[in-house]
């Protein structure tokens, strides 16, 4: 009863926080103006999460009427070098979220306030470990672009608005992990952003439910994993769901990520910010995962949870070094320039720790297309990587309707079959697009945990099936759909003709007699 209560509560904040996000955009395209949300957001939390840091520390010590948000700038300045070794950075009090909000509407001059305040945070880490974290983070942030408004007077009633706006959102005490309010409502307000913003906004994101999925599979038997890595991470929503799954501290070493998009990049940064993930537990890179990863002295990772750009553009072969590159070497073959997404497999399963599991998402096309995309998955099949394969229902994604499947991929598999799960049905209708319920994945998962075999459901197929099959790996060629046409009874059909022909024949007769009958009276 207390969860329903729980559940009714964040549904309502949720709304509520909608309701301000949307109503503070205006005429500015939902999708550009997350940026500004988010970023108020962030700036938001960081500023209470500093203040709440030092005040706890304060009033521990038996300084109860202390608060730092009061204190004079060159005070505070003492505490700098130690605060910047703690938390990764440091923010004066007067340039705190609520000191800035509180004199917003006064203040001519606001997009300079906010524009120095973003770069004195940003500066603040420089120099320090956390530098990397923070380099850039409010680059997507401009207040001076005319999306705001045509004039700075116009800009700057916006920006005030957004504060305010921000400063409204009953986000709750940063102390109070319980709800998570922060990192809870950047979900929320990312699923709502893509799903208006279609197409523009669906690539990058995956919705709650496939990401609960792809963690579910790939961390079955585990209470909790070394690291957790995504080679496409966008906004961070996969990466970040294994804390949900497992539990706050059960991602021992942190949260590895890379994002050829600049300001997915920049999101997905502020996303691990606001989920509570300390800059020492996360390192998320900017720049093209195929051609030039970032992580080489990080892997091998335990857990791999990755839903990768559909059939994009890559270097491939143009790129005389990839053939050698350890990545992609052992399968003796590149992905098709045209079509990277094995390209993305083969990444993440040289990557992959020998305890560890990997979930991707893919095209259904590489399943079974020939040329080069057949010789890899002859490779990963040969050597015994592909665990299982799963097809989902159509329409889980915002901005394509195209029904995926999920690769789950092992080093040291007990068997040599693979398992292919035809959850093509496993959905519920919401709106437009299909939604899993729980119910539904804990079927897919629970038949992935237990390799179980139910008719038209899953089929765990041998190796020798699989080459017979010429490396075929969609799952109808394994999985016989159900026949829902209704089957006849053809000896019971035949018995029930019959009987009405016997019965016509009586008919004739009868009526023969009769026509007799009349004709006998008339004469």
């Amino acid at each position: 009863m207390a969860d329903m209560k729980k559940e009714q509560e964040r549904d309502e904040l949720h709304r509520a926080i909608w309701a301000i996000a949307d109503e503070l955009r205006g005429a500015v395209d939902g999708w550009d103006f997350k940026n500004y949300v988010l970023g108020t957001m962030f700036y938001r939390y960081i500023s209470e999460n500093i203040c709440n840091y030092i005040n706890s520390g304060e009033h521990e010590a038996g300084n109860t009427d202390f608060d730092y948000a009061k204190m004079p700038d060159e005070e505070a300045e003492v505490a700098r070098e130690d605060l910047v070794q703690e938390k990764g950075f440091f923010i004066l009090p007067s340039e705190l979220f609520c000191n800035v909000c509180a004199k917003a509407s006064a203040d001519e001059n606001l997009n300079e306030t906010l524009e120095s305040v973003f770069r004195h945070i940003e500066e603040s880490a420089k120099g320090s470990e956390s530098e990397g974290n923070f380099e850039g983070l409010f680059d997507d942030f401009d207040v001076n672009s005319n999306k705001l408004g045509a004039t700075v007077a116009k800009r700057n009633e916006k920006l005030v608005k957004l504060l305010h706006g921000v400063a409204d959102m009953n986000l709750g005490n940063v102390k109070d992990h319980d709800i998570d309010a922060f990192g809870d409502a950047y979900e929320y307000l990312m699923t709502m952003y893509a799903s208006n913003a279609g197409k523009s906004g669906g690539e990058f994101f995956t919705p709650a439910d496939v990401s609960e999925l792809l963690t579910r599979l790939g961390t079955v038997g585990k209470t909790e994993v070394n690291k957790v890595y995504d080679p496409a991470c966008g906004s961070g929503s996969l990466l970040l769901k294994a804390v949900k799954v497992l539990g706050h501290d059960a991602v021992r070493n942190g949260f590895y990520g890379q994002e050829i998009n600049i300001t997915t990049y920049n999101l997905c940064r502020i996303n691990m910010f606001l989920h509570d993930i300390d800059f020492d537990k996360f390192n998320i890179a900017c720049e093209d995962t195929l051609t030039a990863p970032k992580h080489w002295d990080d892997e091998p990772f335990e857990l791999i949870v990755s839903n990768p750009p559909y059939s994009i553009k890559w270097a491939g072969e143009d790129n005389p070094l990839l053939i050698n590159d350890p990545r992609f070497a052992p399968a003796g073959v590149l992905a098709p320039k045209s079509k990277a997404d094995l390209a993305f497999i083969m990444h993440s399963l040289s990557w992959l720790a020998a305890n560890g599991t990997a979930a991707i998402v893919c095209f259904p096309g590489v399943l079974y297309r020939g040329g080069a995309e057949k010789k890899i998955r002859q490779y990963l099949i040969d050597n015994n990587f592909i665990d299982c394969v799963i097809q989902l229902p159509s329409n889980l994604f915002y901005g394509t309707s195209i029904a995926t499947c999920i690769m789950v991929l092992k080093k040291n598999k007990t068997d040599n079959k693979t398992l292919f799960i035809d959850a093509s049905k496993e959905c519920v209708k919401v709106t437009t697009n299909n939604k899993l319920t729980p119910e539904n994945i804990h079927r897919v998962v629970d038949t992935f945990a237990n390799r179980t075999e139910t008719a038209h459901f899953s089929h765990l197929a041998s190796y020798e099936e699989i080459k017979n099959q010429e490396y075929n790996l969609s799952v109808s060629t394994y999985v016989e759909a159900e026949d829902t046409r209704e089957k006849i009874d053809i000896a019971q059909l035949n018995a029930e003709i019959a009987q009405i022909v016997a019965r016509e024949q009586k008919l004739r007769e009868a009526i023969d007699l009769i026509v007799k009958e009349i004709e006998g009276s008339h004469k």
